[in-house]
C-alpha cells in the first residue's frame, strides 16, 4: 500500500496582529514572517511526521522548490511528483491575532494550474488499495476523485474550503471524509452542530465522517458507531496547522493501526501541539513529541 498527498503548496505571509483588521481599516502588524504552507504540502509534513510514508504530488514555481524540498526531505516524505513548471506558487496572506484566532487570503498561483494530464501521469503508479489524502485547494479535484475511485484507491478528503468544485466532486467515493464544524454545516445542511453526522451519512452512508468541533473536540462516526475526544488544554499560539496536523496523524493513526479511537487520541494532541507553536509547517510535531506530551498528560491525570 503507497499513500499519495495529492494537494496545494503555498507561501505564507503570516502577520502578528492584535485584531484581525476591519473593513476599510488600515492597521499596523507587530510582525510578519514567510513560511511554508497549503493544506496539502501542511498534510503531507504532518503524516510523515507522524510516521507514514508519503508521497507528495503538486504544482509550484521552480526558484520555490528548495524551501519546500528541505523540509520535505527531513520529515521523510518523496517529492519526486512535483511538478515545478510553473510561474508562480500559491500564496496565503495570514493574519494572527493575540488570541491565536486567524484569518487567511488564498491566492492559487500554481495550485490551480492542476491539469487532467498531469492527474494521470501521477495515478500511473498508483492503483487498487494504495491511500489518496485529498483536499479542495486544487484544480480538477472531481476528475482526480473520480479517476482514483476508478483504479480502486482508498479515498481521504478534507474538503477545505467549501466551494461550487466541491459539489461537483463524487463525495460518496470516498472512504473519510475529515473535517470541522464549519465545513460541516455547509455540506450537511445542518443547523446544529449536533446534527452534523446524521445529515452526513444519510448523504454518504458509505463514507466514515472525522468532525473536529474546536474546543468540544472531536466526533467520529460511521454507519455502525460513533466515537469522540476531548481537547487537551494548552496555551494557544497559533490555529493555523492545527486541522492539516490532526488530518496527517489520522491518517497515519487510523492506517498504521486500523484503530478509530487510538487514532483521535494521537491526533488531537498533535493538533494540541501545533495550536502551542506559531507558523504552519513548522508548528507540526513528531511522533516521538506527541508521545511524550501524551506520557505527560497521563502522569498529570494520575
Amino acid at each position: 500500500m503507497k499513500i499519495l498527498d495529492f494537494g496545494s503548496l503555498n507561501l505564507d505571509y503570516v502577520f502578528q496582529v492584535d485584531s484581525i483588521v476591519l473593513p476599510g481599516q488600515t492597521i499596523l502588524s507587530n510582525r510578519m514572517t514567510l513560511s511554508t504552507g497549503g493544506k496539502g504540502f501542511n498534510q503531507a509534513v504532518a503524516a510523515a511526521r507522524a510516521g507514514a510514508a508519503v508521497f507528495f504530488a503538486g504544482a509550484l514555481a521552480e526558484k520555490d522548490l528548495p524551501v519546500f524540498q528541505k523540509i520535505l526531505d527531513e520529515c521523510g516524505a518523496d517529492w519526486s511528483l512535483l511538478d515545478t513548471g510553473h510561474e508562480f506558487t500559491g500564496s496565503a496572506m495570514i493574519q494572527v491575532d493575540r488570541g491565536g484566532q486567524n484569518c487567511i487570503v488564498l491566492y492559487g498561483g500554481a495550485n490551480q494550474e492542476i491539469t487532467r494530464d498531469f492527474i494521470c501521469k501521477v495515478l500511473s503508479g498508483f492503483g487498487n488499495g494504495d491511500v489518496l489524502l485529498l483536499q479542495n485547494e486544487i484544480s480538477e479535484l472531481p476528475f482526480l476523485m473520480k479517476q482514483a475511485s476508478e483504479r480502486g484507491m482508498r479515498i481521504f478528503l478534507n474538503p477545505s474550503p467549501v466551494n461550487r468544485q466541491l459539489f461537483e466532486c463524487p463525495i460518496e467515493a470516498a472512504d473519510t471524509l475529515l473535517l470541522n464544524e464549519i465545513e460541516g454545516l455547509q455540506i450537511s445542511g445542518a443547523k446544529q452542530l449536533d446534527e452534523i453526522p446524521d445529515l452526513l451519512l444519510k448523504k454518504y452512508p458509505e463514507v466514515k465522517i472525522v468532525l473536529t468541533l474546536g474546543k468540544q473536540g472531536v466526533v467520529y462516526a460511521d454507519k455502525n458507531r460513533r466515537l469522540s475526544h476531548g481537547i487537551y488544554d494548552v496555551p494557544i499560539e497559533d490555529t493555523t496547522a492545527a486541522g492539516d496536523t490532526f488530518t496527517g496523524f489520522y491518517l497515519a493513526g487510523i492506517l498504521k493501526n486500523n484503530d478509530a479511537a487510538l487514532a483521535l487520541r494521537i491526533a488531537s494532541a498533535a493538533s494540541s501541539l501545533a495550536v502551542s507553536r506559531r507558523g504552519a509547517a513548522g508548528s507540526i510535531p513528531t511522533m516521538k513529541e506527541v508521545e511524550a506530551f501524551l506520557r505527560e498528560s497521563e502522569k498529570t491525570k494520575s
